[in-house]
């Protein structure tokens, strides 16, 4: 969620076993927001009455922090991006029909810490593009989630996503990335879901950080829509994201936002 890599790099941020507890927990909150507003995700409902629930769902429920909620002006507690929205769309009061594809991003904070976790949703049965380029970027998501391990560079994931993506004729979008997360919603490194075998930083235990690829059926352009937020492809094409909080660990990976409805 809220991809753009900052201006200004910081350095990284390694957890301790503590705050790793704690990543744990966020993780595990933001992913049961999307179990919990899988069912209602459903034709006729705006995506503004999705953002209630999940605002309700986080503040009552969880007694958590929607983190999108202000950040930086976004006015909604989620992102609601549908069709060719790649991501940052405004929940508001047009409703899903028979045939979308919805990405919903989720970012709880709990004592402290942050879960960013996203997931596509159908209505109904989709175009047959819209039903591949969801299954690509899924496949984009674990292609890289398996790599992740000490030693590894995060060149040798967006290659790795990149790679299989363009295979399957998608593309990548390049103008947003995956981040570093953990007290700070966007933290360094910059995740790229492109790049070159070999390059970019060195994975190190402690580190976490979202995979997140946003994967086109058409071409990788897009434009920012002038609400300053939604992000849209320029020939109009479906767009397709998955979302998981990654850490590393001294022998590889665990995911920190596995759901129900969101398995390996």
């Amino acid at each position: 969620m809220f991809q753009r890599a900052p201006k200004k790099p910081t350095s990284i941020t390694f957890k301790t076993a503590e705050e790793i507890e704690k990543m744990r927990v966020a993780g595990r909150l933001a992913a049961e927001v999307l179990d919990m507003i899988g069912p209602h995700v459903r034709e006729g409902v705006t995506t503004e009455e999705l953002d209630r629930l999940c605002h309700d769902h986080i503040v009552d429920v969880q007694q958590a922090i929607p983190a999108p909620l202000n950040y930086r002006g976004f006015p909604k507690s989620i992102c609601a991006s549908v069709n060719h929205v790649v991501c940052h769309g405004i929940p508001g009061p047009k409703k899903l029909k028979k045939g979308d594809v919805v990405n919903l991003d989720i970012t709880v904070i709990k004592d402290g810490f942050h879960g960013d976790t996203s997931r596509m949703f159908q209505i109904g049965t989709p175009p047959v593009a819209a039903q591949r380029v969801t299954q690509i970027a899924f496949e984009c998501l674990w292609v890289g989630i398996r790599l992740v391990r000490p030693g590894i560079r995060l060149g040798d994931i967006g290659h790795a996503i990149q790679k299989h993506a363009e295979a399957q004729h998608c593309s990548v979008v390049r103008e947003y990335c995956g981040h570093g997360i953990g007290r700070e919603f966007h933290e360094e490194p910059q995740v790229l879901h492109y790049g070159d075998p070999g390059a970019g930083v060195e994975l190190v235990p402690g580190m976490t950080f979202t995979i997140e690829p946003m994967i086109n059926a058409g071409k990788r352009h897009v434009k920012l829509l002038p609400d300053g937020w939604t992000v849209v492809t320029k020939d109009h094409s479906i767009s397709a994201q998955w979302e998981h909080t990654v850490l590393v660990t001294d022998s590889g990976h665990e995911v920190l936002t596995l759901g129900s409805g969101n398995p390996p």
